[in-house]
């Protein structure tokens, strides 16, 4: 694996033909988590897939469409047009270096575009292949019953946020209660109305203090996304070079 602190020459050297490029958001995480979240899972996101296909792995970029945020004071929220204008423009310009195989992976969860972008990529330009690693359809229930934490509505923040936090940036997490118990009634609502007007402070679940430790919480966050993320890692090489050779005919 390579990434933007190798010399071009070394990216050269290697042969990689794949290139990971991972998008983070800067949104709310209601009162007591930091606002880079989704920039820090990102970041491992592109670690691991990068090792796992061998790739020239990109720095994150960190905004996103957070609309349903953007409400919240601080948040950066990017036209759906700007964004994945910006993006295929950055693949066209490394496809004319060589590279053929793209990997675009998303620390945001709301980034519901990325699957029809990826289409778009794909039919209009016939001699690369960019895909996402969702190749595992049951990644995410697996992870989430590994780490204990199954059987609760939540989305963003709340319990499942502050383990993430607690195992990614103790440091900046404020172990304070936050959310509250979001009706599954809302769920219907959360890609049309603004969270401010669906959720207590933003978080979308509820974090009480003192159930666990905080090296409990930090572990559970760590067993939540290794367990999903060696998951979607498996089989990736293959499904990619795969795709590719049926694609290229």
């Amino acid at each position: 694996m390579l990434n933007y602190t190798n010399t071009t020459t070394e990216i050269t050297d290697s042969r990689t033909d794949t290139v990971v490029i991972p998008i983070g958001a800067t949104e709310q995480f209601g009162p007591g988590l930091p606002m880079n979240l989704d920039n820090l899972i990102a970041e491992i996101y592109a670690r691991e897939y990068g090792r796992a296909v061998n790739a020239y792995v990109l720095p994150v970029l960190p905004f996103n469409t957070s609309e349903e945020h953007a409400a919240f004071k601080g948040t950066v929220t990017v036209s759906l047009n700007i964004l994945t204008a910006f993006l295929e423009n950055m693949i066209v310009n490394l496809r004319r270096q060589g590279f053929k195989k793209f990997v675009l992976t998303s620390g945001h969860g709301g980034s519901y575009w990325v699957s029809a972008f990826i289409k778009h990529m794909n039919y209009e330009y016939e001699d690369i292949m960019v895909i996402h690693p969702h190749h595992q359809r049951h990644a995410w229930e697996e992870a989430v019953e590994a780490a204990g934490l199954s059987g609760r509505n939540e989305m963003h923040g709340g319990l499942l946020g502050v383990c993430t936090a607690m195992w990614l940036c103790p440091d900046l997490v404020k172990l304070e209660h936050m959310g509250s118990p979001v009706p599954s009634a809302h769920n219907k609502l959360a890609d049309y109305v603004g969270w401010d007007k669906l959720t207590k402070d933003g978080n979308w679940g509820e974090f009480i203090p003192d159930v666990y430790t905080p090296d409990e919480l930090a572990a559970k966050g760590e067993t939540l996304w290794m367990t999903f993320i060696r998951k979607n890692c498996e089989g990736l090489k293959e499904h990619l070079e795969e795709a590719y050779s049926i694609k290229m005919g």
